[in-house]
């Protein structure tokens, strides 16, 4: 497939799409309040002067990026910057992290006519894409524009690397267009440049640098006094298909710990009532945090089905299950586990991370399972051996500090185009 044979399909297939996008809002996956926004329709004024555009596909990419949005924002305070994500948990993530001078829309679909009514009302002046999320229409409308492009911590997995080679005449002219991509490793770099890439530098993964998660000190005092004397764990951002390992972990555990508490936190939290259905049918007691519930004497099951306090829950247990690694998605982000002191426990589906991973498992620093059986046995050794609980969590903790530094690269890799985009602001800034 080209780019002119995926233009003439996406133009061809317009009420199909339209038809799964009513679905979606239907279903509450889309935002009804702000629906045109999707359409390419903007939902308020074009700030004046220069645009930055940074496109984060959904939550990990916001969190990847915050810090990144506060530098650009304190050394650059005269650039406006525009954040488009495509689901509503990032738009919520948005509304509450976002700093100054930065606001959020919603990415159009890739369809040519929203995708022109967007970018004919915002005309950016720099687009910078995060990760791997590739639309052919709004790249290659960007291209048409001469909107300079950059790929941040760009990613891609070999299982992705896979599928574009099968689109070689898609994927090279897209690549092409992007003045510089940033690859988290160099095995991504190597990928990245074999698709068609250019100018590929191996920046380093944006999401080490974040900074730790937050908690609301007084909630976390409040809990941890209603926990206290008990042993917790903490399954976090756990996909369908992990919470079964979960509940059967908590069942084994529970034979010699009858007082344990296990805290869960979806990935996402819109699960939340189906999760709590399943966990009553396997003979868990649970509370819900989203209805207001506290975990008491009697709550076996913690439910955090809430968004934005996986720090909470982090600083609360100590011990993390990290999800997204029992089945095959990849994993999600342990970095943020470890900063928290918390030892780390890991699936084999780990390759969204591989590099990391791999030191943490030289130093230690993680616990890999592949079984419910093995979650269990996990927990409980480090439940059992508190000083090992420290120990791995120590030597967690020291690897994740040791790879920041890449905002600072790409930061100064940045500069001389941010200057060029207003050079009068740019010097009156650094003055």
């Amino acid at each position: 497939m080209t780019p002119r044979a995926y233009r003439f399909l996406t133009g061809l297939g317009g009420p199909l799409i339209s038809l799964y996008l009513r679905r979606r809002l239907a279903a509450g996956k889309e935002d009804a309040a702000r629906f045109a926004e999707r359409q390419g329709m903007a939902g308020r004024a074009r700030p004046e002067g220069p645009l930055a555009w940074i496109h984060a596909a959904s939550v990990g990419e916001v969190q990847s990026v915050l810090l990144l949005l506060e530098r650009l924002g304190a050394e650059r305070p005269w650039l406006p910057l525009l954040v488009t994500t495509g689901t509503v948990t990032s738009a919520a993530l948005c509304e509450k992290r976002l700093p100054k001078r930065a606001f959020h829309q919603y990415v159009p679909v890739d369809r040519l006519p929203w995708v022109r009514r967007f970018l004919d009302h915002w005309r950016p002046d720099l687009a910078l894409w995060v990760e791997s999320e590739l639309w052919p229409n709004l790249v290659g409308e960007c291209q048409r524009r001469a909107i300079p492009m950059v790929l941040i911590n760009g990613r891609m997995s070999a299982k992705s690397y896979t599928g574009w080679q099968r689109a070689p005449n898609l994927v090279r002219p897209l690549l092409a267009g992007f003045e510089t991509c940033f690859a988290q490793s160099d095995a991504e770099a190597d990928r990245f440049e074999r698709l068609g890439a250019k100018a590929v530098r191996r920046a380093g993964n944006l999401k080490f640098d974040a900074r730790p998660l937050p908690a609301d000190e007084a909630e976390l005092a409040r809990l941890t006094g209603l926990v206290a004397g008990r042993p917790v764990w903490l399954a976090a951002s756990t996909h369908p298909g992990e919470e079964a390992a979960v509940f059967a972990a908590d069942r084994s555990l529970r034979r010699t710990r009858p007082d344990l508490l296990t805290i869960l936190v979806p990935r996402h939290a819109t699960r939340g009532a189906g999760i709590a259905e399943a966990a009553e049918a396997a003979g868990l007691a649970v509370d819900r945090r989203s209805a207001g519930a506290v975990p008491g004497a009697g709550t076996q099951l913690y439910l955090a089905d809430t968004m934005g306090e996986l720090g909470l829950f982090y600083r609360l247990a100590g011990i993390a299950f990290v999800g997204g690694s029992l089945v095959p998605h990849g994993g999600q982000n342990l970095v943020e586990a470890a900063r928290l002191n918390c030892a780390v426990i890991a699936g084999p589906h780990t390759h969204n991370f591989a590099e990391i991973v791999a030191e943490m498992e030289a130093a230690r620093a993680v616990m890999r399972i592949a079984s419910a059986e093995d979650l269990a046995a996990a927990v409980e050794g480090l439940l059992a051996e508190p000083a090992r609980r420290e120990t791995q969590a120590a030597a967690a903790r020291a690897i994740a500090d040791r790879s920041r530094g890449t905002i600072d690269t790409v930061l100064a890799a940045l500069a001389p185009r941010l200057d060029t985009m207003a050079p009068d602001m740019a010097k009156h800034a650094r003055a």
